[in-house]
């Protein structure tokens, strides 16, 4: 049997569908009908790709493998940061992140160097699929938040840069607490901003670790998985899984 989300939503309301799936089934169709509200991490919205562009086009025999060692140790900064109480917001993090990876790589990082790379960060524009799914949650009245890593600004200039910063309601930086995702006190702004219970908000992540704390923490999670990566082994997987924004569309609207 072949059934379209209408199909379903239908069954229920009249009655049939509790003897025609199983209960496990009908638990996960009346979740998605409950989601009123969306935290997002900033990357299932903002393209990075151009920063390895750069990086690339700066350094050619080098980009690469700067831009994948910067991104390493910049979440590896933001965990070590929590756990050791040290905080400090995520353009420093940045910062300090592609200073050891240059340095690391032997490379000659100039002025000119670091300030197009770190500008790279706050001249984002959104992924191609994006504009058309945040519509969509609009015209059903899905409320829409970012709960990221980056900061208040940062998610500001890169939404103003694709005209969307008036679609989100909140701009939930982990700078308001102190603390890096995936420490609970991170997503449980969410929770706080929206003044929603936990399992009426869809969590989009972008990272395959960002969306296991999501999960952890008890958000119906979509991991917006683009770069097709595999799940990660810590026990708990997301809700569901897709590699691009369609995805999260298809989980949260009836």
């Amino acid at each position: 049997m072949s059934l379209d989300r209408r199909q379903f939503t239908k069954l229920i309301i009249g009655g049939m569908a509790s003897s025609l799936f199983p209960p496990s089934v009908l638990a996960r169709i009346t979740e998605k009908n409950n989601i009123k509200a969306i935290a997002f991490d900033g990357f299932p919205i903002f393209d990075p790709r151009p920063i390895f562009g750069l990086s690339n086009k700066l350094f050619p025999t080098q980009g690469k493998n700067l831009a994948k060692l910067w991104f390493t140790k910049i979440f590896g900064y933001t965990w070590l940061r929590t756990a050791g109480d040290e905080y400090k917001n995520f353009y420093v993090v940045i910062e300090d992140a592609l200073i050891f990876s240059a340095e690391n790589l032997k490379i000659n990082l100039s002025p000119a160097d670091k300030r197009a790379l770190m500008g790279a960060w706050l001249n984002l524009k959104v992924w191609p699929d994006v504009n058309a799914a945040l519509l969509q949650f609009k015209k059903n009245n899905i409320r829409l938040a970012f709960l990221s890593n980056f900061t208040e600004e940062m998610l500001r200039r890169n939404a103003k840069n694709s005209g969307i910063e008036d679609v989100f309601e909140f701009y939930l930086s982990t700078d308001r607490v102190q603390a890096y995702k995936p420490s609970p006190l991170a997503y449980q702004m969410g929770v706080e901003a929206f003044g929603l219970p936990k399992e009426n908000i869809a969590f989009a992540a972008f990272a395959g670790w960002d969306a296991i704390g999501a999960k952890w923490f008890g958000y119906p999670t979509v991991w917006v998985n683009r770069l097709e990566k595999p799940i990660e082994k810590l026990g708990v997987a997301p809700d569901s899984i897709g590699k691009n924004i369609n995805q999260l569309v298809d989980f949260v609207l009836p």
